[in-house]
C-alpha cells in the first residue's frame, strides 16, 4: 500500500506579523505545517503499519521569499518524516510565488505522476492560510484518481477504501477502489508527536528539491494577484453594565443586546 501525503508549509497564523495599518507581513511571518495536513501524515502512517507500503510525503513552496521561507518548507517536511514518512519531495520555484491553487495541483499532479503510482493520496481538508479545499477534487481530476472529501474515519481492505465523512447535518459512508484521493478532517485522529530520536532520525531520511525545469514544467506566466493582505480587526465597545441586584443587570443587559439586534423584544 503506497500513499503519497500532501503537506503545505502555511502561514503560521500563531505568529503573523502585521505592520501599524494592519497589512500582513507576508515575507516577515513564518510558515509551519498546516494543521488538517498533521492529520494527513499520521493517517498515512497508519495505514502504512496496518497494510505495509511506504509513504510518500510532497510540498510546494506557495509563500516567497523562497530565500526565507524555503528552509520553514524544509522543516516542516522533516516534521512529517519525524512522524513516519519514508521520504519526502519538495517544489521550491520563484515562478510558482505565490501559489495559485490551480498551478499547485498541475505541479503535485506531475510529481505524484513521476513518484508513483499511489494507492491512496491523503491530504488535510484544507490549509489553514487559504482555506480553500480545492485541491484535493482538483489533484483527482489531473491524475484520474476517484475523490473523497472531509473524511473522519478510514478503512482499507482488499485494495478498497471505506471512508466515513462529514456532511453538514449528517455522517455518510462510502467506498471507493483505489487509486484514490482522500481529505481527512481534524476529527480523524490525534498525531502523535515525534520523539527526539525521530526527529535525529529524520535527517537521515531523503528529501529531495525540485525547480520546474527539472520536472519538465515551463516557468509559470499566470499567478495569483494578491496586492495586499490585511487583517480583519474586531473593536470592542466595553460597556460596562452596574446594578444592585443581578435582575437589574440582566435587564440592562436584555435592553442593551435588543438595541443592538441581537435579540427581539
Amino acid at each position: 500500500m503506497n500513499i503519497a501525503v500532501l503537506v503545505k508549509a502555511s502561514l503560521d497564523t500563531n505568529m503573523l506579523r502585521v505592520d501599524s495599518s494592519g497589512r500582513l507581513l507576508i515575507e516577515d511571518t513564518p510558515l509551519a505545517i498546516s494543521e488538517y495536513d498533521r492529520n494527513a501524515v499520521e493517517e498515512a502512517v497508519k495505514i502504512k503499519e496496518a497494510h505495509g507500503g511506504k509513504v510518500v510525503a510532497f510540498s510546494l513552496l506557495t509563500w516567497g521569499p523562497i530565500a526565507r521561507k524555503e528552509k520553514d518548507a524544509e522543516n516542516v517536511l522533516r516534521e512529517a518524516l519525524a512522524m513516519g514518512a519514508d521520504e519526502a519531495h519538495l517544489v521550491s520555484d520563484e515562478s510558482l510565488l505565490p501559489g495559485e491553487v490551480g498551478i499547485t495541483a498541475q505541479v503535485l499532479a506531475k510529481l505524484l505522476d513521476e513518484h508513483g503510482p499511489f494507492d491512496i493520496v491523503l491530504t488535510g481538508e484544507a490549509s489553514m492560510d487559504m482555506l480553500s479545499s480545492q485541491l484535493p477534487a482538483r489533484i483527482a481530476e489531473k491524475i484520474g484518481a476517484s475523490v473523497i472529501t472531509y473524511v473522519r474515519k478510514i478503512e482499507v481492505a482488499d485494495g478498497v477504501v471505506r471512508a466515513t465523512r462529514d456532511l453538514e447535518d449528517s455522517l455518510e459512508t462510502i467506498e471507493s477502489k483505489t487509486p484514490v484521493v482522500i481529505s481527512v478532517t481534524g476529527e480523524i485522529n490525534q498525531p502523535r508527536l515525534p520523539t527526539l530520536l525521530q526527529i535525529r532520525r529524520s535527517f537521515a531520511k531523503p528529501l529531495n528539491k525540485y525547480k520546474l525545469s527539472d520536472l519538465g514544467i515551463p516557468s509559470i506566466v499566470r499567478k495569483l494577484d494578491m496586492a495586499e493582505v490585511k487583517l480583519v480587526t474586531v473593536s470592542r465597545k466595553n460597556i460596562v453594565l452596574e446594578g444592585d441586584k443581578l435582575e437589574d443587570i440582566a435587564e440592562k443587559l436584555i435592553e442593551k443586546l435588543m438595541e443592538e439586534g441581537v435579540v427581539k423584544g
